[in-house]
């Protein structure tokens, strides 16, 4: 690990003096891959110079201890080794952190699908719950959140809604998102007060960019016509709505809620873009499945990954069996505690798959 951390260092500071290079300056395409690499690097390297100040401290302490002392002056050092010894451990965890191989699409932004399963009315109410609720979370990390496509329930809620949330990270938050999440809790409807089970759907798909996924016109056929919805002057009376058709792998995908065509074929483009990146993506750890085993969020859609219980005021998440008492703050977005714990799962999930 540490001859890692020397050649790192070495690195980070070839890169410093690149990125001042004028000549790499110009180039502004290798300019900006500089930069990133740059800044991927640097908060590594600025833990292991903590790090190594704090050896040089305990070692310096560890030699001073050697000679001859006053008893206060040992009791002194004798505590700042102990101080010492213990952060170094720390740095070290944080360290074997940080080395771990990196996914590639944290820093992106994400398109999120959350659909209604099982329960019929009432799973579409809870596909809403969840909408607020990622909107809440994505409004208090000062992300922006844009619909691209909905399908109305007619009474509240959602047989289907799609969004995008903008913002640096969104991807290394929300990954952990995807699966069916499960509602239990007695419906408006129910006069006898029974608790009903109902189910939606989330799928957490980082953001395509143009590097990613390239798509030949050649392969698409797109399709205009008219709006159909609860209403609104552009609903019925222009073909403003897009169905884009993918033809090698068959995605459709469908955008209405604009009155512009234009902007309906971009969210749409946008969509399918994402949907076949994520499938590239899907075949590629298929492939090493032994990594995909390790991973604790980012796997089989079909999962049921949580249970949130009204009747009782808990979130229980059955991947990590971490259960919160907060259910209501929980669903204003106030969902940081869980993630949290997610991401620590699968950090020490993935450092005992470190050779």
């Amino acid at each position: 690990m540490l001859d890692k951390l020397s050649f790192l260092e070495n690195k980070y500071k070839e890169l410093s003096q690149k990125i001042i290079d004028p000549e790499i300056i110009n180039n502004i395409e290798e300019w900006q891959k500089l930069v990133k690499e740059h800044a991927e690097v640097e908060p590594i390297v600025f833990k292991y110079r903590e790090y190594t100040k704090a050896q040089k401290i305990l070692e310096e302490d560890k030699e001073m201890l050697k000679e001859k002392l006053d008893d206060e002056m040992k009791e002194l050092l004798k505590s700042e080794v102990a101080e010492y010894e213990e952060l170094i451990e720390k740095l070290e965890e944080e360290l074997k952190i940080l080395l771990l191989p990196k996914d590639p699409n944290d820093h992106k932004n994400v398109i999120v699908e959350i659909r209604a399963g099982a329960g019929g009315d009432e799973a579409g109410l809870f596909a809403g719950d969840l909408f607020r609720m990622y909107s809440m979370y994505a409004e208090s990390k000062g992300w922006k959140t844009e619909i691209m496509s909905t399908s109305d329930q007619g009474i509240g809620g959602f047989k289907e809604v799609i969004f995008m949330i903008n913002g640096k990270g969104a991807y290394s938050r929300l990954k952990y998102e995807s699966g069916v999440h499960r509602v239990q809790r007695v419906p408006t409807t129910e006069s006898s007060g029974r608790i009903h089970t109902s189910t939606a759907t989330v799928a957490v798909l980082p953001e395509a960019e143009d590097i990613d996924v390239e798509i030949n016109p050649s392969d698409i056929r797109i399709d205009v016509f008219r709006s159909s919805g609860n209403g609104g002057q552009s609903v019925n009376t222009t073909d403003s709505a897009v169905r884009i058709t993918h033809l090698p792998t068959g995605m459709v995908v469908s955008c209405q809620d604009e009155k512009s065509q234009h902007k309906n074929r971009d969210k749409a483009m946008k969509i399918l873009k994402t949907r076949l990146y994520d499938k590239i993506q899907s075949e590629q750890h298929n492939e090493i499945a032994e990594e995909r085993r390790s991973q604790v969020g980012t796997g089989d859609r079909s999962e049921r990954i949580r249970t949130y219980n009204f009747p009782q005021g808990r979130v229980t998440d059955h991947r990590i069996n971490v259960t919160t008492h907060r259910l209501e703050n929980f669903l204003d977005g106030d969902i940081d505690e869980m993630i949290d714990s997610l991401i620590t799962s699968d950090q020490a999930e993935k450092l005992k798959h470190v050779g």
